[in-house]
């Protein structure tokens, strides 16, 4: 075979990887980035509650995604409401009294506290785990991935056991 057949079928493997490996890390940074953004649609309120209204809600009423009862105002300058709503989850129960924080001009509130904030960022628990087995298959990094795999397993641990 000529020294230049090599070389091209060199080059080409070459390229080829590079495209995998460059294709691979985008999926796996754009997993990482949707699993941020879709935590902190919710973290935000928890998270940075400087001027927030605190307070509690007793769960009175419970449909198919949402439920609804009285809010008690615990910070200053909140006003007690008589339904707010807050997201049914597994988290929520019927009867129960859950310490929220409302989001500005709506009728929502958010739980807060450690369980809030942690069940906030399960999104991104997720994202971990999917994007390590991008990680391990697409890009051949298993000790990264392992890393990734094991924050997102651990992040959702400590949910569950909050929660």
């Amino acid at each position: 075979m000529p020294a230049t057949a090599t070389s091209s079928r060199q080059s080409s493997v070459v390229a080829l990887r590079f495209g995998r490996f460059a294709a691979m890390g985008t999926v796996a940074v754009l997993i990482l980035i949707a699993g941020v953004w879709a935590s902190w649609g919710t973290a935000q309120y928890v998270m940075l509650t400087k001027g927030r209204e605190h307070g509690t809600i007793e769960v009175t009423r419970c449909g198919a995604d949402t439920c609804t009862g009285p809010y008690t105002p615990v910070s200053a300058g909140s006003q007690a409401r008589d339904r707010m709503v807050i997201e049914k989850s597994v988290a929520v129960r019927k009867g129960q009294t859950y310490s929220v924080v409302v989001k500005p001009g709506s009728g929502e509130v958010v739980r807060s506290g450690p369980a809030g904030v942690l069940y906030s960022w399960v999104p991104l628990g997720g994202a971990l785990l999917l994007a390590s087995v991008v990680v391990a298959g697409g890009l051949g990094r298993t000790r990264p991935a392992w890393v990734l795999a094991g924050s997102g397993i651990a992040l959702v641990t400590a949910v569950f056991v909050t929660i």
